[in-house]
């Protein structure tokens, strides 16, 4: 079940078990139920510390982990490898008393959440998003007595999936209702769970003194430049909704200048890692509402905190662009996807269609084709923009058809999920019908602008910031990197450059503008 490397990396991360832990399996005699028994007696093999007992779960195959004589709390319904092979491990070790990374507060936060919590995560095992879910409430179940946890891997429980009707994973259920779905973190799920939260973290931000240099974004442009005013030896702040942005729901990058290969996670997590060696405020589960001037430029969060700051950088990114047509929001997560890594497995032979004849268009229908039984890509255009390697390869595909001229007015359901769409020929007007169970929408970025609409920053009419050769906007003491800005390329390599321009001349202006603090200090002295 394990090769020889991957038993050798386990066998180093066992050794950090504390306390005696085991693994209940609830088994049959189908090749996966085989599958996961031997995985389980391979594991519980590797380590003294590691006992195996049988169970009769209500989910065979499946597997629970937690301390030795107890009910365990988190639950793994399949078999958890690919990217939930780092979920057991996870909850392998934090069984067994190792101990968690994640802030201490946090951790005391779930240590004395009040009522009963039972979590659901269907996932699919190509989902990159699905970990981050999966391994925040693994740790939440481990902390309190009150909350257990199960992975469900919809694939497998095919049956469940269709009886929730769950279209796009990770799908999260609490106590039986729908909770939420796609990458949340764990503090996300943990204030979302305590209701005082919200109201205690804006007192705490209220409290905030003003930053020399505030970073509005979490992808690697407001890394980019965190590190670079840091550095500096000026109070740095990051604001975010998430730390690494659209980022995290890159699966491959092969552009990367001198790393050949990467994923999104990984790059993150090594950006977050580079981010905190320096004394870098890093404020996370915020969205910006509002930006002001005045002594201070002032931006206004939804939890109704405000952070000051002498200069901000905004790098708030972009995001999938929707089609904007009746049935897409409706749909949204009932057929309607925007990642077919994630998704893709829960329309295994089905029918599906792409809108969007652009790289990602095409990558997706590549990758879904391998999934489900047919792709039907729709291109508005009357070429594809997509690279020729990728035209060549589709078109050599014999499950992809491409229909260009294709103008989409419609997602169709039946009041549950999607059954088909309908598109407009734009050659000869005709409106004809596609029947397919997923929509993935593949057709560009839109940039996240939408609050600074009624400031005085200059916008193009696509909602760009627009900005000079240096980052600088049309704002004193604000600047703008990234995708969020009239850049004309974005990618993630220029996306950091982008960063670092912005600021250095953030602390340029700095360094020519006087501080307003040391203003009323000497008129109060005078």
């Amino acid at each position: 079940m394990l090769d020889a490397n991957l038993k050798k990396q386990l066998d180093t991360y066992l050794q950090n078990i504390v306390n005696p832990i085991e693994i209940s399996v609830s088994v049959d005699d189908s090749p996966k139920g085989k599958e996961l028994h031997e995985l389980a007696v391979e594991i519980a093999e590797m380590s003294g510390k590691i006992g195996l007992v049988a169970a009769d779960d209500k989910r065979t195959p499946s597997m629970g982990v937690g301390p030795s004589g107890q009910p365990p709390r988190v639950r793994f319904a399949g078999i958890p490898m690919g990217h939930e092979f780092t979920s057991l491990v996870l909850a392998l070790l934090q069984s067994g008393g190792h101990p968690s990374k994640a802030d201490p507060a946090l951790l005391d936060q779930i240590r004395h959440l009040e009522g009963e919590f039972h979590f659901e995560t269907y996932i699919s095992l190509s989902c990159q998003n699905c970990p981050d879910v999966v391994q925040a409430l693994n740790l939440m179940a481990t902390l309190n007595p009150n909350i257990t946890h199960v992975m469900i891997d919809g694939a497998l429980f095919q049956d469940e999936v269709d009886e929730r009707q769950i279209m796009a994973v990770p799908s999260v259920y609490l106590n039986g209702e729908h909770f939420g779905q796609g990458r949340m973190t764990l503090p996300e799920i943990v204030n979302k769970v305590d209701s005082g939260a919200s109201k205690r973290r804006a007192a705490e931000l209220n409290e905030k003194k003003p930053y020399d240099v505030l970073i509005v974004g979490g992808g690697p442009a407001a890394a980019s430049a965190a590190i670079y005013a840091a550095r500096k030896g000026i109070r740095t702040g990051i604001v975010a909704e998430r730390f690494g942005g659209q980022v995290l729901d890159t699966v491959g990058i092969e552009n990367f200048i001198s790393v050949p290969y990467t994923e999104g996670p990984k790059l993150v997590a090594s950006l977050e890692q580079h981010v905190k060696e320096y004394e870098v405020d890093l404020i996370t589960e915020q969205t910006a509402a509002k930006l002001t001037t005045g002594d201070y430029v002032q931006i206004a969060l939804e939890s109704g905190a405000t952070l000051e700051s002498r200069a901000v950088i905004l790098a708030t990114g972009a995001r999938w662009r929707e089609m904007n047509v009746p049935g897409e929001q409706e749909y949204r997560g009932k057929g309607v996807a925007y990642c077919p890594h994630c998704d893709g497995p829960l329309f295994k032979g089905k029918r599906v269609a792409v809108i969007g004849g652009g790289n990602s268009g095409i990558e997706a229908a590549i990758d879904l084709a391998g999934i489900v039984e047919h792709v039907t890509v729709l291109e508005f255009a009357d070429t594809l923009r997509a690279d020729e390697v990728l035209q060549r390869k589709a078109r050599s595909m014999r499950n992809i058809d491409i229909i260009k001229s294709a103008q989409t007015t419609e997602v169709r359901g039946d009041g549950n999920k999607v059954v088909g769409l309908t598109y407009k020929d734009r050659e000869t007007e005709e409106l004809k019908q596609v029947d397919v169970a997923g929509v993935f929408v593949q057709i560009g970025l839109v940039p996240n602008t939408e609050w600074l609409k009624d400031s005085e920053l200059n916008l193009t009419r696509f909602g760009e910031i627009e900005i000079d050769a240096r980052g600088a906007t049309n704002i004193p003491g604000v600047f703008a990197a990234g995708d969020v800005t009239t850049v004309p390329f974005k990618q993630i390599i220029v996306a950091m450059g982008a960063g670092s321009t912005a600021s250095l001349a953030a602390f340029d202006h700095l360094i020519r503008t006087p501080d307003p603090a040391a203003v009323k200090e000497e008129a109060v002295s005078a």
